[in-house]
């Protein structure tokens, strides 16, 4: 749907909410971010001329129904149960309305931008208390009766993602490894609770107070409340900070706010198990974001790149996972390429087929020509996804670079193994031939995830440093 239509269908079906047939939508604009679904900024300008800022969350047109009234019923609990959410405004799942299932909430001032909230200054008195304060909320929503919210699902965790990196024809052996740990020494059950479900930085509004409002609520479900505090734990929500807790705080803080708050008292092995799956989870979640790209189902630059983060997940169970975790090279890796290695590949002479530049130099061209003038000429959802495409360039770069020799170091670790290929290797550790036990399949591992992320993100491969109190729950 094209903004002016989506602004007139928004002005009507606001106006039936509201009762003001006069009032206008103005400023309507897609904000950058939100890979599975679409944001949107506007305001509501009433017929007696008072402005009410509100935010648009829709679902992809083809994406399939979604549940958008059981969306609006969590909020609503959750509110009412002391947790900030913003203030909603409709809900529908009615697709003849805007194109899509869709939610109106109140717009609030603060800060989600994850980098942000863990670096600008004037964010540090909220910082300071923030691991804490997100123990406190979780600690109420967890409060709630999962009877108040009927509808809600309860899936067994490690089968539904079992079930779906099987239906992706997803391969990760490092994925095969961890899913054997977490089915071995899986926690005591818990009384389930409603359970936000993708409690992070990153969907918390922030202001130098504290919290302002939890947001995106699309994973809610029943479950262990634990889940909750293992996702907001995975290194990934730490944006490049070593501080374990969303990168702002610490578990003791986290645990303390929850307890203080009147949770139950947190299993320290419980935690660790939550936070390796929430490692999983999200490195799983990557590949079908990914594969709604390379699918056609929805195509997007920012989906496509997502993709190879798939590997920033598995070096962080490599670094996690009890038995794994002790593999040489892993924890305290240097930084850029090995020496050995070349950081530009060979031009062809004038004889190569295809003429000059050759293919790296055309990417690199292009990457320049994003970089340097469509970034500085642009601002918002454009500009971020010119940054998203300077990436995925670079990552085209340093694959033609390297890639060949990393392809035959990786066959002839294989061949060690008596293997032929990635898909060989996951099968071997799905079905308990392989394992942690085994210093030549973690040897193999560990220089197969350097060699993804010397392509997909080399800084990734240096770890923040971190209290030695705070290296694992």
């Amino acid at each position: 749907m094209p903004a002016p239509e989506l602004e007139s269908s928004l002005r009507a079906v606001l106006a039936g909410v509201t009762g003001d047939s006069g009032a206008s939508v103005v400023d309507l604009r897609r904000l950058s971010g939100g890979a599975s679904r679409e944001t949107w900024s506007f305001d509501l300008v009433g017929s007696d001329g008072q402005l009410r800022p509100l935010i648009l969350r829709r679902d992809p047109p083809a994406a399939p129904k979604g549940n958008m009234a059981l969306e609006a019923a969590l909020i609503s609990a959750a509110g009412a149960a002391g947790v900030p959410v913003p203030g909603l405004v409709m809900a529908s799942d009615d697709r003849s309305l805007l194109g899509s299932s869709f939610m109106v909430v109140d717009r609030l001032e603060g800060e989600t931008i994850p980098r942000r909230i863990l670096r600008q200054p004037e964010l540090a008195p909220a910082r300071a208390g923030l691991a804490r304060a997100c123990g406190r909320i979780l600690a109420a929503l967890h409060a709630i009766p999962v009877e108040a919210v009927p509808g809600l699902e309860s899936p067994d965790p490690l089968d539904q993602y079992r079930d779906v990196l099987k239906a992706l024809n997803g391969t990760s052996p490092v994925f095969e490894l961890t899913l054997r740990w977490l089915e071995g020494n899986r926690p005591a059950p818990r009384t389930p609770a409603v359970v936000h479900g993708d409690f992070r930085n990153g969907n918390l509004i922030v202001g130098p107070e504290g919290i302002r409002a939890v947001l995106d609520w699309e994973l809610a479900h029943a479950g262990d409340p634990m889940e909750d505090l293992g996702w907001l734990c995975v290194k990934s929500w730490r944006f490049g900070v070593g501080l374990p807790v969303g990168g702002f705080g610490t578990y003791e803080d986290l645990m303390a706010g929850y307890e203080e708050a009147g949770g139950d008292p947190v299993d320290r092995s419980a935690l660790l198990w939550w936070e390796v799956f929430g490692n999983l989870r999200w490195g799983i979640i990557c590949m079908m974001q990914a594969s709604a790209h390379t699918s056609r189902a929805i195509r997007s630059v920012e989906l496509a790149a997502i993709g190879r983060r798939v590997c920033e997940v598995e070096w962080d169970l490599l670094a996690i996972l009890p038995g794994a975790r002790s593999a040489p090279g892993v924890l305290h890796s240097p930084a850029g390429l090995e020496p050995d290695r070349p950081a530009a590949p060979e031009t062809p002479g004038l004889g190569y087929l295809h003429g000059s530049p050759d293919a790296a130099g055309l990417v690199e061209a292009v990457r320049e020509y994003l970089e340097n003038d469509v970034m500085t000429a642009t601002e918002g959802r454009v500009r971020f996804h010119a940054r998203v495409a300077v990436n995925v360039l670079g990552m085209v770069e340093r694959e033609l670079a390297l890639g060949p020799g990393q392809a035959e170091r990786h066959r002839a670790g294989l061949a060690v193994l008596g293997l032929d290929d990635e898909a060989g290797l996951a099968a071997a550790i799905r079905a308990g031939e392989l394992g942690p036990d085994n210093q030549e399949v973690l040897a193999l591992l560990v220089e197969t995830v350097r060699s993804k992320l010397e392509v997909a993100n080399p800084a990734y491969l240096v770890t923040p440093e971190a209290p030695e109190s705070e290296a694992g729950p």
